[in-house]
């Protein structure tokens, strides 16, 4: 790819010999493809074979001759440097980057002005579709299901975050970006708004605010200073939706409660009003424990002060617990003697407030101690600028 690496380092930040691949695992090794084989794939790229549309092309489903697999080929739209730049990122990222919960890149064609992208071909679609754009007579995804799909999404977010090298800050987190294989197995998406994350010496990246409003983290959507909380702050958003069925954005709704994290949070103050947030599809179908796990946790991932946010391995190991404890629709309900509910063993179970406390103090002590670290760092910074300051001064007079 000797034309497009040529532009890596000022697109993304960094060289592309750092490789992100991990563990041993060999980076992807990506296939260029003509236009015409591509064409071929797609029938001409006709309407029967259109699976999706974006804000930077349109998603052809396709099998290639020689190669046994179904595929998505990404066309994308002419609009000059943008989509250009888009294709070069994603193309490369994806290069870089393997694991089980990201999409697999095949290959590309960059043939004359046309720029398309070739992935695997993940039979379930978008996550977006199944939540909010169900057809009637499909059955809505299930609390397990739910939280399977939240917790492989994070563990998508964390390998960007803790193991790759260098880091990548995905920057794009939303419903229809997130992809369903089989057995709604979620991989991750659409890289073209990726960066690598800020060096050892640096604590946030300064970019032109990309994303999706609703997404966005808010100190990111008003500084520019993106970091890999804000992806935790998207994510937060996404499990706001996984739990509650509503939309990240909405509309419809009155002044100041258009986002969705507007509209949750005041009722989150009192652990009581939890059940009233699950949505109605569930028909009550969840452990009241996890829906109170997954709400704190929720909201611990869209709190304002990026610092107090968990990072993405700490979410993933809390995703991993709820997901360790499914919904069982024929467990025996009348589990409880006199009010105490216990465990099959007779052991008393703790309430889902007091269990849903517990958690929150072990992610809260562990961010507690980040922050602390953070607020000397920053105040000892100051206080030598100070200092610096006072000698210069007493030089000069």
């Amino acid at each position: 790819m000797p034309g497009l690496t040529k532009n890596f380092s000022r697109l993304c930040g960094s060289k592309p010999e750092a490789s992100a691949a991990t563990d041993g695992v060999e980076a992807n090794k990506t296939r260029t493809f003509t236009f015409r084989e591509l064409a071929t794939a797609t029938n001409n790229f006709r309407q029967e074979s259109l699976i999706g549309e974006g804000g930077f092309g349109t998603v052809y489903k396709g099998k290639i001759e020689g190669l046994d697999q179904v595929v998505a080929v990404k066309m994308l739209n002419k609009n000059g440097l943008q989509g250009n730049k888009e294709f070069l990122v994603e193309v490369l990222m994806l290069s870089l980057l393997r694991h089980p919960n990201l999409v697999n890149m095949i290959g590309y064609c960059a043939e004359g002005d046309q720029r398309l992208l070739v992935y695997e071909f993940l039979p379930l679609g978008s996550l977006e579709r199944h939540l909010h754009d169900l057809p009637p007579d499909k059955e809505p995804l299930d609390w397990n299901t739910r939280m399977k799909i939240a917790c492989g999404a994070a563990k998508g977010l964390s390998y960007l975050h803790h193991e790759a090298q260098p880091p990548v800050i995905y920057r794009d987190l939303k419903l229809s970006n997130i992809l369903l294989d089989e057995g709604f197995y979620p991989k991750l998406s659409d890289f073209g708004f990726a960066k690598f994350g800020p060096g050892e010496d640096k604590s946030h990246v300064s970019t032109r605010v990309m994303g999706t409003h609703g997404y966005c983290a808010p100190e990111y959507a008003t500084t520019g200073k993106l970091t890999m909380k804000s992806d935790t702050y998207s994510f937060g958003v996404v499990l706001l939706e996984l739990i509650t069925g509503q939309f990240a954005l909405d509309p419809t709704r009155g002044h100041g409660k258009k986002m969705i994290v507007d509209r949750v949070l005041p009722i989150l103050k009192d652990p009581k009003n939890y059940p009233r947030l699950a949505d109605p599809r569930l028909k009550g179908q969840f452990p009241e424990s996890s829906l109170h796990h997954a709400l704190e946790l929720a909201s611990m991932c869209v709190r304002e002060n990026a610092n107090a946010r968990p990072l993405m391995k700490e979410v993933v190991l809390a995703l991993d617990y709820l997901v360790a404890h499914p919904y069982d629709p024929n467990a025996d309900k009348d589990s409880t003697k006199r009010g105490v509910k216990t465990s099959e063993n007779g052991a008393d179970l703790k309430s889902p407030e007091k269990e849903t406390i517990e958690v929150g103090k072990k992610l809260n002590s562990t961010i507690d101690r980040e922050q602390a670290v953070a607020e000397a760092r920053k105040w000892g910074e100051s206080w030598r600028d100070m200092k610096e300051k006072g000698q210069s001064s007493s030089c000069n007079s």
